[in-house]
């Protein structure tokens, strides 16, 4: 099979999760009733308000959309009524506090006798954010840095970010006031719960602390923590998740002709232990495709370099194959975005290390430097798809001739 076959099933199943798509879709059967005002907030979120809109149209009075910058729509920037933010991810800054602030006072503003669209993606947690009293930026960027680099997993780092805020853990929907609330979620978790998207914007629920937190994050969390958000109305509905990218890719390669294997289990854990998994499986298992889903974790060197999971787990593969010719290992973000920089990811084959290598690229190096997207450069096995308009979850598509 070649590369482009690969990289199709990969977009028939990032197709099937955009974010447009999928809140139309929900809402031709089912939606409130108007006027609304409209709340969008993560990296699908300008995708998403364009599919409320098509459906919606004037029942929608006005909106806030905050989404990462670069992943904006200038469809949707040109609409009346509709403020278009863009801001900043992985790391929260002041354009995520400016972001905050600006739609803590967009819900003030909400008219008596109207209700809320609310739609939220993955990373909602970094693009809008409004401090407690007491911390300040230079703190929640130190923190920040420090959960991305932890190698803690998604539930591990929200439930920090969700404890030391005013906007998150169900406190923007009691920012509301008594205002229904009709939430609709891509979801970016595992098991898909509303309350851990977007570390519970519309939504809360009672977290623990990790264990891993170092004293100094511990005491600014416990100092900052405002109290609980009261009860508001808010309907929750997930209308696209990782099971609808995973579904898609296998009726795709499918119709190529080939069989289709899906592992179940949700694919997590440190990088080097879900790369010797992926292999492991493809070696035990049919020839033809192979279909994983999940969100591994990665512990950053302090001089890290360029990439984040998926190419690292590529890497990682391509070094457990090389030298054999009946293996291919695809690992991508579903957002199109892996890590800080432009690419989504690796496709790896056993010819990935040599290629690499005569690039002048050494692998141990990389990997040891989490520099990844260095070597998959040098290879040429660096996967670009641009804003994907989705984001649930790291898909990994192996081929096994």
């Amino acid at each position: 099979m070649d590369r482009a076959s690969l990289l199709q099933i990969l977009d028939t199943g990032l197709g099937a999760a955009d974010g447009r798509r999928c809140v139309r879709e929900f809402l031709v059967s089912q939606r409130p009733v108007g006027p609304l005002h409209l709340i969008a907030v993560g990296k699908a979120a300008a995708a998403m308000s364009l599919g409320a809109l098509d459906v919606l149209g004037a029942d929608v009075v006005d909106g806030y959309v905050v989404t990462r910058t670069g992943y904006g729509d200038p469809e949707l920037a040109s609409m009346p009524g509709i403020r278009l933010v863009e801001s900043s991810h992985p790391i929260p800054d002041r354009l995520s506090l400016e972001a905050g602030e600006g739609l803590l006072a967009y819900a003030a503003a909400v008219k008596p006798g109207s209700g809320v669209i609310a739609l939220v993606s993955g990373g909602a947690s970094s693009l809008v954010e409004a401090l407690p009293e007491g911390v300040d930026a230079c703190e929640l960027d130190r923190i920040n840095r420090w959960l991305l680099g932890s190698g803690l997993d998604i539930f591990g780092v929200n439930a920090v970010r969700r404890r030391l805020s005013r906007i998150k853990d169900g406190r923007l929907a009691a920012a509301l006031g008594g205002h229904p609330v009709f939430a609709l979620y891509l979801s970016d978790v595992m098991g898909d719960d509303p309350a851990w998207i977007g570390s519970g914007l519309f939504q809360q629920t009672e977290v623990s602390l990790p264990e891993e937190l170092p004293d100094w994050i511990a005491g600014i969390v416990h100092a900052g923590t405002p109290p609980p958000a009261p009860t508001a109305h808010v309907e929750h509905h997930v209308v696209g998740n990782l099971a609808r990218v995973l579904d898609a890719c296998e009726r795709n390669a499918r119709s190529m002709g080939l069989e289709v294997t899906r592992h179940g289990q949700w694919l997590e854990g440190p990088v080097q232990e879900a790369a010797a998994q992926v292999v492991n499986q493809l070696d035990a298992g049919p020839v033809g495709i192979h279909l994983w889903g999940g969100e591994t974790t990665m512990i950053l060197p302090a001089d890290s370099g360029r990439g984040g999971r998926n190419q690292h787990l590529a890497l990682c593969c391509a070094i457990s194959i090389e030298g054999r010719d009946d293996l291919a290992i695809l690992c991508s973000a579903t957002d199109g975005t892996d890590g800080s920089g432009e690419d989504a990811g690796g496709l790896v084959d056993g010819g990935t290390i040599q290629r690499g290598r005569d690039g002048g690229a050494d692998p141990v190096t990389c990997l040891a430097r989490a520099d990844s997207g260095t070597f998959l450069e040098a290879s040429g096995d660096l996967i670009y798809t641009g804003p994907t308009s989705t984001n649930v979850n790291d898909v990994v598509i192996g081929f096994k001739r």
